[in-house]
């Protein structure tokens, strides 16, 4: 069983020798530029931490998570962008379209998009699926979330972030070949991780929840969220102990 940084490293490994469409050109440095931008990869590592638990081999969950992490990059690039966010900065560095312009941030955006369903097709289409409704769920929360006024809050975190989550768990189950029937505990686990995911981050920007709740009581529901993800693991029957490790990881961060 690898640890979270032993699989962070399998990613970070995959994606440098990840080849992109010769068709896209001297764009190619854009969708590089987005997809390097020093995240810590936490979907596609949730994706094979999943399969490695349930008795799967990491290689046959590398493109899905890879896909995860294209999409992932494909909807910061355009939630930076002046129509949405207007953010010049993430993670310490000019955002895609601050570095090289508006128009071509839009098409690495798509672009990114693209290789990840490349990348998808090619695992077969429970993935192609699973990743298709993630992307149009998490779409669908962007636009509650620029639809200010009747934005539901739950839903919104439910759509925006939590849906790329319970995808990252779901591809690894696919990969590990567990039947529908048998995935519904390990689903219940990655929609309580992505919704502490949420939690945690909105603690630490002080924002949506943090807003509505306070600190106190963002920091209470985390930790009844934190029990009740730990629950989920205690329940399934595997070695959940890398997911665990996630777990750890995210609580560590409000710490």
């Amino acid at each position: 069983m690898q640890r979270a940084e032993e699989l962070r490293a399998a990613v970070e490994e995959y994606l440098d020798r990840l080849q992109l469409s010769s068709e896209l050109g001297g764009l190619e440095e854009a969708v590089r530029y987005a997809l390097e931008g020093g995240g810590k990869r936490i979907r596609p590592v949730l994706c094979l931490a999943t399969t490695e638990a349930a008795d799967g081999e990491i290689e046959e969950a590398l493109p899905a998570a890879a896909a995860l992490e294209l999409i992932h990059s494909f909807s910061l690039v355009h939630d930076d962008l002046p129509a949405l966010d207007d953010d010049e900065e993430r993670r310490g560095r000019p955002t895609t379209h601050v570095r090289f312009g508006e128009a071509p941030a839009i098409l690495a955006g798509d672009a990114l998009l693209a290789e990840a369903f490349r990348l998808a097709v090619s695992s077969g289409p429970e993935m192609a699926q699973e990743l298709a409704g993630a992307t149009l769920g998490m779409i669908g929360g962007q636009y509650l979330d620029i639809d200010g006024a009747r934005s539901d809050r739950a839903e919104l975190n439910r759509l925006k972030t939590g849906r790329l989550f319970d995808a990252a768990v779901g591809c690894g189950l696919w990969a590990a070949a567990v039947p529908r029937a048998d995935q519904e505990p390990w689903r219940a686990f990655g929609t309580d991780y992505g919704f502490l995911y949420q939690v945690v981050d909105d603690l630490l920007d002080e924002d949506g929840l943090a807003r509505e709740l306070g600190p106190e009581g963002t920091r209470a529901l985390a930790t009844e969220t934190e029990a009740s993800a730990r629950a989920r693991l205690d329940a399934i029957d595997a070695d959940t102990s890398v997911l665990g490790e996630l777990v750890d990881e995210l609580v560590a961060r409000a710490a």
